[in-house]
């Protein structure tokens, strides 16, 4: 396993990569109501990308068709966008990526869609504090499971499971780096985390079960038991203190 450790210069690009992802999904906040279609979503967010002079890191990448992946309740990720309208009481994960100077940022948030069940909400605001409860544990020294163990506890201990069939990773001048990092593992485990390391900490967390299927389409992942599921990622830095999330509004 081979985990690049990033210089100033390289960390510089990863912020500025990281803040026009954090500028989309907050486009993408105030965008989002009933009526919406998927493929306006993702028009307006390669729109800001391009316009702040970046490239979407998704769109190609493998053959996906997009710059955003949306993915409506039950599907967990890689949802690609169309002509589908959000109806009231939808949640729709909305996973960006933008690279500059060769470097890229990646996050993603869960979305309420007009008026949305308790349930749901929960599993929104569930997921979003699993990411920071599993950043206390991202510095210098630690392994990376410690950061996997804390999601999964906190995750669990709320009722609710996490998707073992996709992870978080490395990011840095690939999109996908090592490590790979499960959302789920034993405490102590994995490689030691070092300053200058770039992570893509993304758990995905799902009403019902784990178990997780792909679609014909070859890409959009759906839980099995058709319950929802919710996506929540940063791209954080480990310094000599307190981790640095990289995608945020700078």
């Amino acid at each position: 396993m081979s985990i690049v450790i990033k210089n100033n210069q390289q960390i510089n690009s990863m912020r500025q990569a990281g803040c026009i992802v954090a500028e989309a999904l907050q486009i993408v906040k105030q965008a989002i109501v009933p009526g919406i279609k998927t493929q306006e979503i993702d028009k307006m967010v390669e729109e800001h990308i391009l316009k702040r002079g970046g490239v979407p890191s998704f769109k190609g990448y493998s053959g996906f068709p997009a710059s955003t992946c949306t993915s409506i309740n039950n599907e967990v990720v890689h949802g690609i966008p169309g002509p589908i309208i959000l109806k009231d009481g939808d949640i729709i994960s909305i996973d960006i990526g933008a690279c500059i100077n060769g470097y890229h940022g990646d996050a993603a948030d869960t979305f309420e869609v007009g008026n949305v069940s308790d349930d749901a909400k929960k599993l929104i605001l569930v997921t979003r504090q699993s990411f920071f409860k599993g950043i206390e544990y991202a510095k210098e020294g630690n392994r990376l499971f410690d950061i996997s163990n804390a999601i999964q506890k906190y995750v669990e201990s709320n009722g609710f499971s996490i998707v073992r069939k996709f992870v978080g990773h490395g990011i840095g001048s690939q999109i996908h780096e090592e490590p790979q990092i499960p959302n789920y593992g034993p405490a102590g485990h994995g490689p030691r985390l070092s300053k200058g390391m770039t992570l893509a900490i993304e758990p995905m967390v799902n009403q019902g079960q784990y178990d997780v299927r792909i679609l014909s389409n070859n890409w959009t992942v759906v839980t099995v038991d058709g319950r929802l599921s919710a996506h929540y990622e940063n791209t954080i830095l480990i310094t000599e203190n307190e981790p640095e999330i990289l995608t945020k509004l700078g």
